[in-house]
C-alpha cells in the first residue's frame, strides 16, 4: 500500500514540479508571478488532444505540437498582456494576470466547447513490481519525461548563449541591458520554455487521467505555485523538490489520512516551511536597498 502510494505520489509530484518549473523561470527573470501559467496547462493538454484525434499524430509528435503551441501563446501572453505595462505597478500586472487567465479559459471553451473531453488510451499500461515497488508504465513515462525536460532545460540554461543571457538578465536587467542582451528576447524565450513545460504537464495529466477540460489548469496550477515557494521561488531545484514533496504528501495524506484532505495539505505544508524558511528550502534570502 505504502509503496503504491509513493509511486502515486512521485508521478503526480513530477506533473508539480514541470509546472512550478514555468513559474519560477518567469518569476526568477522579471519577478512576476504568472498566475495565467496553469491554464497554459491546460492549453497544452488541448492542442495534444488535437493533434492526436484531428490530426492524426503519432504521440510523440502531438506531445511536441502542445509544447509548441502552448510556447506561442507564452509569448504571445508576455507581448500582449505583460510588456505594454512591464513598468505599471505590480498590481497592474496582477490583474492583467488574472484577466488573461480568464480569457484562456473562456477560449478553451470558444474553440473545445465546456464539457470534459475523454482522452484516448494510446500507451499500454502495465503494472511492473520491483522490491514491492509498484509502478505504471504510464507513471514511469510521465517520470522519465520529467526527468529528460529538466535534464534538457538544465542544459540550455547553464550552457548555452541564451542561458548565460537569461542568467545575467536574472541577476540584473538593467545591467544586462547595458551590456547589449536583448533582455525583451529573453523575457519572450523565458516565457516559451515556462509554458511548453506547462502544457508537457497538461499533456501528462490528460493522458494519466484520461480526460480535458477547460477549468483543468486551476488547481493545479496553485498547487505547481506552492511548490515552487516551497522550494524557493526562482531556483528550478527547488521547484523540482518542491513538486516531488507536493506529489509524495498529497498522495500519502489523501491514503492514510483522508482523501478530503488532498487539497488542504499542500497549503499546511506551504504555511510549515514558510513559518521554518521563508526563502523555500533551496531560496536564497536576498537584500534589497531602499
Amino acid at each position: 500500500m505504502f509503496m503504491e502510494q509513493l509511486s502515486n505520489g512521485i508521478a503526480l509530484g513530477s506533473i508539480y514540479a514541470l509546472t512550478a518549473i514555468g513559474f519560477t523561470m518567469v518569476y526568477g527573470i522579471i519577478r512576476l508571478i504568472n498566475f495565467a501559467h496553469g491554464d497554459i496547462y491546460m492549453i497544452g493538454a488541448f492542442l495534444t488532444l488535437t493533434g492526436i484525434t484531428l490530426l492524426n499524430m503519432h504521440l510523440v509528435m502531438a506531445f511536441l505540437f502542445g509544447m509548441a503551441g502552448a510556447a506561442l501563446f507564452g509569448i504571445l501572453i508576455a507581448k500582449l498582456a505583460y510588456s505594454p505595462i512591464f513598468k505599471a505597478p505590480r498590481i497592474n500586472i496582477f490583474l492583467s494576470a488574472i484577466g488573461t487567465a480568464i480569457f484562456l479559459e473562456n477560449f478553451a471553451m470558444l474553440i473545445w466547447g465546456p464539457e470534459t473531453q475523454a482522452f484516448p488510451d494510446v500507451i499500454q499500461n502495465n503494472v511492473y513490481t520491483f522490491l514491492g515497488f509498484r509502478a505504471s508504465t504510464l507513471q514511469l513515462v510521465i517520470l522519465g519525461t520529467t526527468i529528460l525536460l529538466v535534464t534538457v532545460l538544465t542544459y540550455v540554461v547553464q550552457y548555452t548563449k541564451i542561458g548565460r543571457a537569461m542568467r545575467c538578465t536574472s541577476q540584473d536587467m538593467d545591467a544586462a541591458r547595458l551590456m547589449g542582451i536583448n533582455t525583451n528576447r529573453v523575457v519572450y524565450i523565458t516565457f516559451a520554455l515556462g509554458s511548453s513545460l506547462g502544457a508537457a504537464a497538461g499533456a501528462l495529466v490528460g493522458m494519466y487521467y484520461k480526460a480535458v477540460f477547460p477549468m483543468m489548469g486551476f488547481v493545479p496550477g496553485l498547487k505547481a505555485f506552492i511548490a515552487a515557494v516551497i522550494g524557493g521561488i526562482g531556483s528550478i531545484p527547488g521547484a523540482m523538490l518542491g513538486g516531488i514533496i507536493m506529489g509524495v504528501s498529497e498522495s500519502l495524506g489523501a491514503a492514510y489520512i483522508s482523501s478530503g484532505y488532498r487539497d488542504a495539505i499542500a497549503f499546511i505544508i506551504l504555511i510549515a516551511i514558510i513559518l521554518i524558511k521563508p526563502s523555500g528550502l533551496l531560496g536564497k534570502a536576498v537584500k534589497e536597498k531602499v
